[in-house]
């Protein structure tokens, strides 16, 4: 079995929060806890119960960023904390993204509004994996 992932931890989610709405304004604020904790919890379920082969670390960012941007626990700032707890999520684990501001907006729009599903969108990090 794989090594297991560094996971993230609730209050550094709610410091990447804050350091998005600190950079781009925002209304502060849980909207729901329940949401954020479900949010938190699903990448670590998937890896503890898979059932043959642990999930990559694309496939664990991509449910940290669908999880975030499509619960909306925060009042504010959902899509900017999911992108970034994402790429914090890959840091972590040795792996880094590249990938244009305007390309990762347009992504993450996407993603939060069901236009991109979270499998596409684990693809979609894969691409852009720096080696």
């Amino acid at each position: 079995m794989a090594d297991t992932p560094e996971f993230l931890e609730p209050d550094v989610v709610l410091f990447m929060h804050d350091q998005a709405l600190k950079e781009y304004g925002g209304t502060h604020g849980i909207k729901n806890e329940d949401l954020q904790h479900s949010a938190l919890a699903r990448p670590e379920n998937r890896w503890h119960y898979a059932e043959s082969d642990p999930p990559d670390t694309a496939t664990l960012a991509a449910s940290y960023a669908y999880d975030i941007a499509r619960n909306h626990p925060f009042n504010d700032a959902n899509k900017r904390t999911a992108w970034s707890c994402c790429i914090l999520f890959l840091r972590l684990n040795g792996t880094l993204v590249q990938v244009s501001a305007p390309e990762a907006v347009e992504t993450m729009v996407a993603l939060a509004s069901g236009a991109m599903e979270e499998d596409a969108f684990a693809v979609w990090l894969r691409q852009h994996f720096q080696d």
